[in-house]
């Protein structure tokens, strides 16, 4: 169950009192699930990298995004919102997925995430490779029906197989609308960019109803401008956002799997998720972390602040609904 609507949240630990440095690495230093019992947002880590196709690491990502959310704060200017006293936020820990059978994984995955959604939580799932996205939308789809998707990537991820594998780091999206538990009327890739294999890629996305921004895009028209146009496309359907790091240009994020040059930056990318709080966002992951490739945690950094962006707005939502 979420946290009952007369208990106050147990947020961070003080600061001021304990240096940042210090404790265990929680997400933003918040409590363990199992310390406060229920929760409104859950974050979770999935440490699986098995279904990269070319550099691997991101096992490592969500312990390196916690470690870097040491240095987010309790109040969020940027949306105006303190998102721990809003709402039960608490580390779920980590789903432990088997990193020599993929199908194994994914139903273990999904699995799990049922057992959160089942609580009454929605979760941020700190990856990981892109894989572990398909599994996540299995058991968000089975609690609200086919949900619309916002994908920032690089890469498209719709592509049929890798090498006969079906679930990849590259196929997630394809799978999903294979299994109907997408809403193809609002499907997005955001951030897209870089050389493809063929045209045929892009005419087999378009037929799956997937639009396009590309980062081009975004740097003519501005954060503003795209954000208004993905939540014209979504509405108030549920939405789900999978966030892959490589959407950021890698001199905002060089570690992760498949850079590609010419991406967005980190401000724009921050800016047009705030610009999406008024949708009804019921969950979402950051993936392809690859700490082994970054250097002062500048990847870790920019995922820690991009999922404190989307786990405030869950909170908000949350405090607005139990307000009426």
């Amino acid at each position: 169950m979420t946290t009952p609507e007369n208990t106050t949240p147990r947020g961070p630990v003080d600061s001021s009192r304990i240096p940042r440095y210090a404790g265990p690495a929680t997400f933003a230093r918040l409590p363990r699930l199992d310390e406060v019992g229920t929760a409104d947002v859950a974050v979770v880590g999935v440490p699986f990298d098995s279904g990269v196709s070319y550099r691997p690491g991101a096992r490592f990502g969500g312990n390196a995004i916690r470690e870097a959310s040491r240095l987010l704060r309790p109040y969020n200017p940027a949306q105006d919102a303190s998102p721990f006293a809003l709402a039960q936020v608490a580390d779920a820990g980590d789903i432990a997925a088997n990193p020599f059978n993929i199908n194994e994984a994914v139903e273990t995955v999904e699995a799990a995430a049922d057992d959160l959604l089942a609580t009454g939580a929605r979760m941020m799932t700190l990856g990981g490779d892109h894989t572990i996205a398909l599994p996540l939308l299995r058991s968000v789809a089975k609690k609200h029906g086919p949900v619309a998707l916002l994908h920032f990537d690089a890469h498209l991820d719709t592509w049929d197989t890798y090498f006969g594998a079906e679930y990849t780091h590259g196929t997630p999206f394809r799978r999903a609308v294979e299994e109907g538990i997408l809403d193809t009327e609002a499907l997005s890739h955001v951030g897209t960019r870089g050389p493809l294999y063929g045209k045929q890629d892009l005419t087999d996305d378009e037929k799956m109803g997937f639009g396009i921004v590309t980062s081009a895009d975004i740097y003519r028209r501005g954060a503003d401008e795209v954000a208004d146009q993905l939540r014209q496309r979504i509405g108030d359907r549920p939405l789900y956002i999978s966030i892959d790091i490589d959407c950021l240009d890698p001199a905002h994020a060089p570690g992760t799997g498949t850079p590609e040059a010419g991406g967005m930056t980190s401000r724009e990318l921050l800016e047009i998720l705030r610009g999406l709080a008024s949708c009804n966002l019921v969950s979402a992951d950051v993936v392809e972390v690859a700490p082994a490739y970054d250097h002062a945690e500048i990847t870790a950094v920019a995922a820690s602040h991009t999922a404190y962006e989307l786990t405030t707005i869950m909170s908000r939502q949350i405090a607005e609904a139990r307000s009426k």
